[in-house]
């Protein structure tokens, strides 16, 4: 039978010194569990809230008693140490490749230690966020603070798949805005530094354990393909179909940024340099991996692909620069521009990945459509594609202008029939014949000049709106406007002829014989087809 009950306990008497019987602060609670055993604990100086915590005791005896467990109950009581080792086998078992698997397990261990979790009821959003906070004021970005969330949050969400926790404490927290504070923006190369990039780099010395010629290759295919760092690293002979029908380079879906299996299509040019190039290569295996930078290679390491590209960009613009010696004035001007520079006077760097700007940055120069942009660059929004890999240079701006139709020069005078004809608004205007089956004609709501176009077949009105006698079909041939002066004095004359047509409100008006509208606005008279 479970009870309360206030717990006898001896404290020093601070005036006397003497040892006083008294009873403890806390409500204590005594009940049986599922296996007999009297169980007391301590539970809360509230009485009530110290019932609901041994009812609760008291359920979950019951229904241990009864073989109702939940699978947590048992998970809470373990280690969280013991769950971040499983959580890392489950990440390697999914195939998430092991630097990603080494980026989460470090940024989570470094979160328990900072807060000292020890067991899953320990996790909370506010210890989260404290550590985040303290991210941020040690100068970490934004996008540092959000990868530390995501390794969060993606723990917790397999805690509660996995049914070792009921919820997710840290579900409710949202990332940061990364595009408030940018501390690594790429741009693309040009293609003129894009080429002396490569000739630098075949003929440079050996870096990050990556030859000259290799490098030079893995440039060419990351910027005609697009693909990342990753995806390099895990090209292997079998990925290539180079005499395929079209030639493609496949990713495996464990390698792909988005997790599927990604075929990219190979420029013809790409095709013969791999043949060139695969042909210097007899050893290597149908298996074995083209160029070894992402760590895929057992035993191997992740080699700093950036300090590859600076060191060939370093390299092309020393080259560059011995080309143009003898133009003092030119050298000059090179010396002191961002041309080849790893990074430009904007902060914004020419990494590895800034090869893959050059490669969605290209799609739009030569003028394909943005959804085939999104397609190539295997993006699922179009936004990502065009705000952050597309760059538009000075020299693009200068192209795009230059492409615009000339400003016209003046306000030349007509020379022919039918430019005055278009001046005065008169052309294409029905002879005496043509007048009776063509009122009204469309114009502009309130205008005050001649009518330019006639009314389509479908919005004219029915026969019976214009006057069937041929006297009045005569007179209103007689008063069409010809010009502005003519329509403001024809739409005033209210002794010509009319005949009566329905307005649009149901009531009677009347239609003027030659489908101008009236200067005075409002009037019930009107019953030309607006076009607003």
């Amino acid at each position: 039978m479970a009870n309360l009950y206030k717990k006898p306990i001896l404290i020093s008497d601070p005036k006397t010194g003497r040892k006083v019987k008294t009873k403890s602060k806390k409500w204590w609670g005594q009940y049986r569990d599922a296996h007999g055993c009297v169980r007391r604990l301590p539970l809360a100086t509230d009485k009530i809230a110290a019932q609901a915590m041994l009812n609760e005791l008291v359920r979950k005896a019951e229904r241990e008693q009864a073989g109702l467990t939940e699978p947590c109950d048992e998970q809470r009581k373990r280690p969280v140490k013991d769950h971040l080792r499983e959580f890392k086998a489950y990440l390697e078992n999914k195939g998430v490749t092991p630097k990603q698997v080494k980026e989460s397990t470090t940024r989570l261990q470094k979160i328990f230690d900072d807060r000292e979790w020890k067991l899953i009821a320990d996790i909370s959003a506010s210890d989260a966020l404290e550590f985040l906070g303290g991210l941020r004021r040690d100068g970490k970005s934004a996008q540092t603070y959000n990868n530390y969330l995501s390794s969060a949050k993606q723990f917790t969400r397999w805690l509660v798949r996995d049914r070792r926790a009921t919820t997710d404490s840290l579900a409710h927290l949202s990332k940061l805005n990364v595009s408030t504070d940018r501390r690594h923006d790429r741009r693309a190369l040009t293609p003129e530094e894009f080429g002396l990039l490569v000739e630098a780099a075949k003929t440079g010395p050996t870096v990050e354990t990556i030859s000259g010629h290799d490098r030079a290759m893995m440039y060419v295919v990351a910027a005609w393909t697009g693909f990342r760092k990753g995806e390099i690293g895990s090209l292997t002979p079998r990925s290539l179909r180079l005499d395929g029908d079209p030639p493609t380079a496949t990713v495996d879906a464990c390698y792909s940024k988005r997790r599927r299996q990604d075929s990219q299509i190979l420029h013809p040019e790409v095709v013969h340099r791999l043949e060139e190039w695969l042909a210097t290569k007899p050893k290597l295996g149908p298996g074995d991996v083209l160029f070894p930078v992402s760590g895929r290679v057992p035993g191997g390491k992740e080699r700093k692909t950036h300090k590859m590209m600076e060191c060939d960009l370093k390299a092309a613009r020393k080259q560059w620069i011995e080309a143009v010696k003898d133009d003092a004035a030119e050298r000059a001007i090179r010396e002191q521009s961002d041309f080849l520079a790893y990074r430009d006077e904007s902060g914004l760097f020419a990494d590895f990945h800034s090869n893959r700007h050059l490669f969605i940055t290209s799609l739009e120069r030569a003028g394909l459509s943005p959804k085939m942009a999104q397609t190539l660059a295997r993006h699922s929004d179009v936004r990502l594609t065009l705000g952050i890999y597309t760059h538009v240079g000075l020299y693009d701006q200068i192209a795009a202008i230059e492409s615009l139709p000339a400003p016209p020069s003046g306000n030349p005078k007509p020379t022919t029939e039918a430019a005055t004809l278009r001046a005065t608004g008169t052309d294409g205007q029905p002879g005496p014949t043509e007048v009776l089956s063509v009122v009204p004609t469309v114009v502009l709501s309130g205008a005050q000049n001649g009518a330019h176009d006639l009314a389509a077949d479908g919005l004219r009105i029915a026969p019976d709106c214009t006057d069937g006698s041929g006297e009045g079909r005569r007179a209103a041939v007689g008063r069409v406007a010809r010009n502005p002066d003519d329509a403001r004095t024809l739409g005033t004359e209210r002794h010509q002829p009319a005949s009566p047509c329905i307005t649009p409100k149901g009531r009677r008006g009347r239609v003027h014989p030659t489908g101008l509208e009236p200067v005075t606005f409002g009037s019930v008279d009107r019953c030309s087809i607006q076009l607003s």
